[in-house]
């Protein structure tokens, strides 16, 4: 008869990484707008030195 499952699922056996800490409170967290803006900004200088350069 097969062993019985940790109960972890499909994603341990396909080696795939869970991820428990998300609401750890040490973590470093940045806001998703702020990555949004950034990019953004990186965007429109990439663009600006394309036409000057």
């Amino acid at each position: 008869m097969a062993a019985k499952n940790s109960g972890r699922g499909l994603s341990s056996s396909a080696g795939l990484v869970t991820y428990y800490d998300a609401d750890d409170r040490k973590a470093f967290h940045i806001k998703p707008t702020v990555v949004l803006v950034v990019a953004g900004v990186v965007g429109v200088v990439i663009y600006l030195l394309n036409l000057f350069i």
